[in-house]
């Protein structure tokens, strides 16, 4: 019998995209055949790195267009529904098994259209913290309280309470609060229109665990009242195939050269891929910074943010320090070399973090970032913030979190909550339950 097919859609950034490989890995082991469909300057990038079956389509822009927010939100929206509702209806009527459903990341909330008009199920998955859901689902009540603005300004500076015992929020946190006035509307209405979309859905699988703070605090009791459609099915890092991970030979000079250094020594910096990470003058700022504190460091930093580094900076720090353009992320955490990761705290490199148990030094940037990093610091305790860049701040939150040891006992027992055999079960017992619902597997 063939296996039940599902076509899984995630919004095309990395942060997006991994998690849901490694949710179609789990699905894999539960029998189902899951194809990611991506646009094809994402798939490119993931085709040879993983052993699930990944499908491209067009976005329809030209290749010289920057693949940023907004030029991907177009395409979306305006491009990509026809390839998609293409590529379903061949799966769907291929070899007669069909497909069984969806999984549709909430923010490629386009596709849940091509879904129906396909007449195949469509299930949400919200890739990050279910804390951060909770935000986007607040921007009703945000409203009607005047806390923001029909265009998703904030009306004071002040706290947002989202109940659940969550430390409050600032208004200068919200996710769509990045750039100019005019591109914080226009991201705004991305989320209300996304969350629109979301309201029609009757099942959110979500990657986090199912107690995202408190020990006493069981997420699937809450939600059963408030949220009756949310599942929490994560972490699914553990899932994760790297038998056919292609290192270049940089990579690997980068991890033989961790090797070489003391244990819980080094630095490891990386503000991700999706937004700008840093200005350029703060970019240099880090560098001398990181030259006067003699701490060694691997940071990851793209060529076009390389200007930004005093003239001989990569060569002068040879001797205690890697700039490179990508990382092994992974395998860098997981090595008994690394002892901090100075981070912009998205959801994946938290709980990669998490998983190997380093201590993070916070610098959010965008989105969700926020909000995650109000977690580690104020309710899990695993990490502190970074203000600034300034040698004087740099040296002293580095030695901070590099000496304090009741930090990694908190480590400890956050991976245990997040990863141990309790919750390995209850995160197993819930993606079982949710493909039985939708599908029956022999």
């Amino acid at each position: 019998m063939m296996k039940p097919k599902v076509i899984m859609v995630p919004y095309p950034a990395q942060g997006h995209v991994t998690p849901m490989l490694n949710l179609a890995s789990a699905l894999t082991h539960l029998g189902l055949s899951p194809v990611v469909v991506t646009p094809e300057f994402i798939h490119h990038m993931i085709a040879q790195k993983t052993h699930v079956t990944c499908m491209p389509i067009p976005d329809g822009l030209d290749e010289d267009v920057p693949r940023d927010f907004f030029a991907i939100e177009f395409a979306m929206e305006n491009n990509m529904s026809v390839h998609l509702d293409r590529l379903v209806r061949q799966l769907n009527g291929c070899d007669g098994d069909g497909v069984a459903f969806m999984i549709v990341d909430l923010l490629a909330s386009w596709a849940f259209k091509v879904g129906d008009d396909c007449g195949v199920p469509v299930v949400g998955y919200w890739p990050v913290m279910f804390a951060a859901y909770q935000l986007i689902a607040a921007i009703p009540e945000m409203l009607s309280l005047g806390i923001i603005s029909e265009t998703g300004i904030p009306q004071n500076e002040g706290p947002v309470y989202l109940g659940y015992d969550q430390p409050p929020l600032s208004t200068r946190d919200l996710p769509w609060l990045i750039g100019s006035l005019a591109s914080r509307r226009s991201r705004f209405r991305f989320w209300t229109r996304t969350l629109a979309r979301t309201r029609t859905l009757s099942q959110i699988l979500v990657n986090s665990f199912p107690e995202e703070h408190r020990v006493d605090t069981n997420l699937q009791n809450y939600q059963s009242k408030q949220h009756p459609n949310i599942t929490p099915i994560g972490p699914m890092i553990q899932h994760t195939k790297h038998e056919n991970l292609r290192f270049s030979e940089d990579d690997k000079s980068c991890l033989d050269w961790l090797d070489q250094q003391s244990e819980k020594s080094v630095v490891y910096i990386s503000f991700g891929t999706w937004v700008s990470p840093i200005s350029k003058t703060k970019v240099r700022n880090l560098a001398m910074a990181l030259e006067s504190s003699k701490h060694s460091f691997i940071w990851v930093l793209g060529s076009k943010w390389r200007d930004g580094l005093p003239k001989g900076y990569v060569e002068r720090m040879l001797d205690r320090g890697r700039v490179v353009s990508w990382a092994p992320q992974s395998e860098v955490l997981r090595h008994k070399a690394v002892g901090c990761y100075l981070t912009h705290c998205g959801w994946n490199s938290t709980i990669e973090a998490i998983q190997n148990k380093v201590k993070l030094l916070c610098y959010p940037i965008a989105g969700d970032q926020f909000v995650n990093c109000d977690y580690i610091v104020k309710i899990w305790r695993i990490g502190i913030v970074l203000e600034d860049f300034g040698e004087e701040d740099v040296h002293r939150s580095l030695k901070r979190v590099m000496e304090d040891i009741e930090m990694e006992e908190r480590l400890v027992k956050m991976n245990e909550r997040v990863y141990g055999m309790e919750t390995s079960l209850r995160v197993y017992s819930n993606l079982t339950k949710f493909v039985d619902d939708y599908v029956m597997v022999e």
